[in-house]
């Protein structure tokens, strides 16, 4: 080979290299935008998410620590008065556990003792960033050794609720070895590869999503290492060894975990028999906004169509309303209805799977 051929090899080599270390760093820099901290707002006595501080007085709660990684987590017990069953809580990506207190409080009052944390970079709990989608599995992996060597709560039957994020950890997490009797997830996603896979493809089209595949799953395989690879399906499966139940909640109209692109309940071909399924139809059939009573999502939609301001945005239409009702006893009730149809259905599941 000639010196002239040997130098335009060379600077094609480079060039190369150049570009995959353009487009690695353009990588790493999208995945600290898209997984950054999920705080609560700085505010939350005038937002109407209902966050704890408008249920402290019904709903006292003992506030724990424990390792998971490198990061010493925040969680909560509320309902310690409720000796027979725990449910543990993964949220989802985004804020913190807080943001389904409405929901938590409403298991306290069926008797279960709740165990919520914040996951890292989330809530109260400390780190710079959520990490990533696999995240939320290993934090909750680390909840559950809390909870099985905790005095308080080792020696109750327990039971895994998620959404979002956290649907993919209900799911996941039975990969470990837990002693869970029953497991919920909620809008979750199987494969977190996939999900960012798909999300790259709204984004930057087909062709973009398939030249950042390489750099995304090398970042997840750095982030992640053994973990890379864990994902909702095997865990599902591994638990019908175990005979453990596995309920699998999704909304038809979901455009953020998509649902039957991504969402666990499109798995089904792949899952055992220890799977059941429940799809949300209906007006109030989309990520999250299921989780309250028709009556509440019709007030929301209502204000939100007469003031025009806060379409598109949940948060935002919450706290307007909230505001607009002036902080009233009925906008605190308003906002503590839940769809009573569906966690009656998963109290039901659950209640199955913890007494069997």
């Amino acid at each position: 080979m000639s010196k002239k051929c040997r130098k335009i090899i060379l600077i094609i080599l480079i060039i190369l290299f150049m570009l995959c270390a353009a487009v690695m760093g353009a990588t790493v820099w999208l995945m600290h935008e898209n997984f950054g901290r999920g705080d609560y707002p700085a505010d939350r006595t005038g937002t109407a998410y209902n966050w704890y501080i408008r249920f402290e007085k019904d709903y006292p709660r003992e506030a724990v620590e424990f390792p998971s990684g490198d990061l010493m987590l925040k969680g909560y017990i509320y309902g310690a008065e409720n000796k027979d069953k725990l449910l543990v809580f993964a949220h989802g990506i985004g804020s913190g556990h807080e943001a389904y207190v409405g929901t938590l409080s409403w298991f306290v009052d069926q008797g279960w003792c709740v165990f919520a944390y914040d996951a890292a970079g989330s809530g109260d709990s400390p780190g710079d960033s959520t990490k990533g989608l696999v995240q939320s599995a290993l934090d909750l992996d680390s909840a559950l050794t809390f909870a099985e060597t905790d005095a308080r709560l080792k020696d109750m039957p327990k039971a895994v609720m998620g959404h979002s994020w956290g649907g993919y950890a209900a799911a996941a997490v039975l990969n470990f070895d837990h002693d869970v009797k029953a497991s919920v997830s909620i809008s979750g996603y199987a494969y977190p590869l996939e999900m960012l896979d798909v999300g790259a493809i709204n984004s930057v089209g087909r062709a973009g999503a398939a030249a950042f595949h390489p750099f995304v799953w090398l970042y997840n395989k750095c982030v992640f290492g053994k973990y890379a690879g864990l994902n909702a399906v095997d865990g599902i499966n591994k638990a019908a060894e175990k005979n453990i139940p596995v309920l699998v909640i999704h909304g038809e109209s979901d455009s953020f975990v998509i649902t039957d692109q991504v969402g666990i309940i499109s798995k089904k071909a792949q899952l055992g028999a220890n799977a059941e399924y429940m799809l949300i139809t209906g007006d109030y059939s989309h990520h999250n906004d299921f989780f309250h009573s028709d009556r509440c999502n019709d007030a929301i939609r209502d204000w939100a169509n007469g003031e025009g301001n806060c379409a598109g945005e949940t948060h935002e239409m919450q706290t307007g309303l909230y505001s607009a009702l002036h902080d009233s006893d009925e906008a605190r009730a308003l906002f503590r209805e839940q769809n009573l149809p569906l966690v009656t259905k998963i109290n039901d599941f659950l209640n199955a799977g913890v007494s069997s």
